[in-house]
């Protein structure tokens, strides 16, 4: 059999398998397995199928591009990208404490991301609309002082419904999904030992070998209960804090008490949420069926009723009390800000240590710390979400006499237009070393097809398609110095915002015309910017929500950052892998325990990865009956760089040790795909495949044969070549009943293949995601 699995963006069956009659086989509306309509009984007729195999599609692209709620999704990117970054740790040995650590630090990161929106959504609600606003909020207005809902306190406690409610709705869906995507238990023997070989499993297992990596369930409700528990104590203090400091000041010694009471037990329960996070990482030996019943219910439930009793306590009459000023919101969003960038401070730290330890430097991009740039990367897009929805309700509010928002969000909106101007330079830099590689490839590409005339045009097009593929190699150091200016920025923005205690024009004034020009023009140009991107965003999401075609677009967004299980943060969009590497260990599994057979897996882009994922999944002797054809797969140039502890050159080598064969092809043109184990005396990689096929028109090939790039590898000879060398190794193993010995081809020399190589790298000791 011939499994064939589609990458990012997906492809309908028919296109798949050639065949527009297509039937479903096994699964459902949202990933299936399917054959042509000739192949449903295949297994019935064996003598039909003599030397050649039989076709199957999983096809999975509704996973991350269904109904149109998933648009919604793009609300839960800073989460997303901050899950990302506890997979990104560098694959040290021998520092189980270290990766611990790291583990922890990315938990509590997004745990502080959760604290961040939910404080966004409380200074809207809280302190924008119940505190400052004095007028008609989006056309609903609060009584007037004196009256029984006029009193501060129960305007606050009747707000305080909005960011609990978001709260209640990141759980539900949170719990949803889960059921939804990723309650799918791995198959019995997965991952684990040979039945028929002795003893248990050796020790060395690949992470993603193991039979837990698919399905932690125990962590992410364990999680989920802490998250969801963190915000309502974070509405409860909103409300909290400004209802204790009006009784410190009256003389009423009863309601003094009883505040210090909530504060105190608030603080306790800030206490306990923290070691839930803590406490205990991923159980990746074996799946997490068990769960922390005390944890996932006593928590949520002990914060809500907590949260009641402070609107309880908010509700209380308190004649003549008057809002004034704005709620302490400084110091909520500074103190967030300080903890976040020293969290990413200390996650570098760690991640640089890691990186000490690990057996080979070169996969690891920014000398092992991606994780922290890209955690960066994550509470930055937090805080800008969260700085822009309360800016534009300041603004739609209309009440200038108001206090506004926090000055914090005004000194972030600030920085904007510096941080936009070096990303335009660091922008203008790689299209300036893009088009000098370009004019240096363009010489030679006519070389590499002999006998053809020389074209200077169709040489430049196809030496720009190379080097804006090649382009691909320099985004880490891109992420990298985006990630260290935000720092800088946001710590400069906080320094302001605490010394001068106004907002950026206001606090420049005196310091010269100069000065004081440039830091009004970065607020309002800062704050016109974040207006734009938030009315962008909406829009989005909303084109997205009723175009499908847009939608599959924000799909491709996800296919990439939800393959990881949600390890970090449990309100992060589902990972589709916790669904479909199940699927496919499932199908191999059972198909060649059922038929005695074996069977090619064939895996494009991001196919590829699902494929390697579930073949890890397999038994060991399942797996010496599979074969792998990957190609435009980003297994080794992104995922072997990005994350090293998981697809590093050690576990790759080990994959390639337990299949029966593995062929990967690639093209200099692709910018996803390339090659797998370069370096190494591996027989893995062939490539680089030429781009495009013919470089000028001839008797066989009259039109001009397009640049292909990362898409339609059937199209190459080479992929026909390569599946029918894997088949007829398997066909002949089967007849045989023996394993053949390993494929050794030589890789093309069209271009050269140097340029993505790398060292050989020796095996990556057993990882675990802390």
């Amino acid at each position: 059999m011939e499994l064939l699995v589609h990458g990012v963006a997906g492809a309908p069956p028919g296109e798949l398998l050639g065949d527009p009659r297509t039937v479903r086989v096994t699964g459902d509306s949202t990933a299936a397995v399917f054959r042509r309509t000739d192949d449903a009984d295949a297994e019935a007729h064996p003598e039909r199928y003599a030397g050649r195999a039989v076709p199957e599609a999983y096809c999975w692209s509704r996973l991350t591009s269904g109904n149109g709620a998933r648009a919604l999704w793009l609300l839960l990117l800073p989460f997303m990208v901050v899950n990302l970054a506890h997979w990104a740790r560098p694959a040290g040995i021998g520092a189980p404490r270290a990766v611990r650590t790291y583990g922890v630090l990315v938990r509590v990161l997004a745990l502080s991301l959760t604290v961040l929106l939910i404080a966004a959504a409380c200074e809207v609600a809280l302190d924008l609309v119940a505190w400052q606003s004095t007028g008609a909020p989006f056309g609903l207005g609060f009584p007037p002082p004196g009256t029984w809902w006029g009193q501060p306190g129960r305007r606050l406690a009747v707000c305080a419904l909005v960011p609990a409610a978001l709260t209640g709705l990141l759980w539900f869906l949170s719990s949803r999904t889960w059921s939804a995507y990723e309650s799918q238990p791995p198959p019995a023997h997965a991952g684990g030992p040979d039945p028929a070989g002795p003893g248990p499993a050796r020790d060395g297992t690949p992470a993603l070998g193991r039979p837990g990596f698919w399905y932690g369930r125990r962590l992410v409700a364990r999680l989920r209960a802490a998250h969801t528990a963190a915000g309502l104590l974070t509405v409860a203090a909103a409300v909290a804090a400004p209802t204790a400091r009006h009784d410190r000041r009256a003389p009423a010694p009863a309601l003094e008490a009883l505040g210090w009471t909530v504060q105190a037990l608030l603080g306790a329960g800030a206490v306990v949420v923290l070691w839930v996070v803590c406490r205990r990482g991923r159980t990746e030996a074996r799946p997490d069926h068990r769960l922390d019943r005390a944890a996932i219910t006593l928590l949520p439930g002990a914060a809500l009723a907590l949260l009641a009793a402070v609107l309880l306590y908010a509700c209380w009459s308190r004649p003549g009390w008057t809002p004034a000023g704005r709620l302490p919101g400084d110091f909520t969003f500074g103190v967030l800000m300080l903890g976040q960038g020293g969290c990413v401070l200390a996650l570098a730290a760690v991640a640089s240590s890691l990186h000490r330890r690990a057996p080979d430097h070169g996969p690891a991009v920014l000398y092992g710390l991606g994780g922290p740039a890209v955690a960066m990367l994550g509470c930055a897009l937090g805080g800008v979400m969260s700085g822009g929805v309360a800016q534009r309700v300041a603004d739609s509010l209309d009440a200038p006499a108001a206090p506004g928002p926090p000055v914090l969000l005004s000194w972030q909106a600030a920085v904007l237009p510096p941080l936009l101007l070096v990303l335009a330079l660091l922008a203008a830099w790689f299209a300036v070393r893009g088009a000098r590689e370009r004019r240096r490839v363009a010489g030679a590409v006519a070389a590499e097809y002999p006998g053809e005339t020389p074209d200077p045009a169709r040489s430049r097009r196809i030496a720009g398609a190379r080097a804006a593929a090649a382009l691909t190699d320099s985004a880490p150091w891109f992420v990298g110095t985006v990630s260290g200016i935000t720092l800088l920025l946001g710590a400069g923005a906080l320094a302001g915002a605490w010394i001068g205690g106004q907002v950026p024009g206001e606090a420049a004034r005196g310091a010269g015309p100069v000065v004081e020009s440039a830091a009004r023009a970065a607020q309002d140009a800062g704050s016109w910017l974040i207006g734009f991107g938030f009315v962008l965003f909406v829009t989005w999401g909303r084109r997205a929500y009723r175009d499908p075609a847009a939608r599959r677009t924000i799909g491709i967004l996800w296919d990439v950052g939800t393959f990881w299980p949600r390890a970090a943060h449990p309100f992060a969009p589902p990972c589709y892998a916790e669904r479909a590497v199940p699927d496919l260990t499932w199908r191999m599994a059972g198909w060649t325990g059922r038929t005695g057979g074996r069977l090619v897996i064939s895996g494009h882009s991001q196919g590829s990865v699902l494929a390697a994922a579930a073949v890890w999944q397999l038994p060991a002797h399942v797996r010496r009956r599979v074969a792998l054809l990957t190609y435009g797969s980003p297994l080794g140039r992104l995922y072997g760089r990005w994350f090293p502890a998981y697809f590093g050159p050690g576990p790759l080598t080990a994959l390639h040790r337990e299949v029966d064969c593995w062929r990967n092809l690639w093209r200099a043109t692709d910018p996803i795909g390339g090659p797998v184990l370069p370096g190494t005396d591996q027989a893995v990689d062939r490539g680089p495949l030429p781009d495009p096929i013919a470089y000028g028109r001839s008797a066989r090939h009259p039109l001009p044969a397009p640049i292909l790039g990362h898409g339609d590898y059937q199209a190459d000879p080479a992929f026909g070549a390569e599946r029918d060398a894997l088949l007829a190794r398997l066909t002949a193993a089967a007849r045989a009943g023996v394993p053949l010995p390993r494929l050794s081809a030589k890789p093309a020399a069209r271009a050269d293949p140097a340029a993505r190589a790398g060292p050989a790298a020796p095996a990556d000791p057993p990882g675990t995601a802390g």
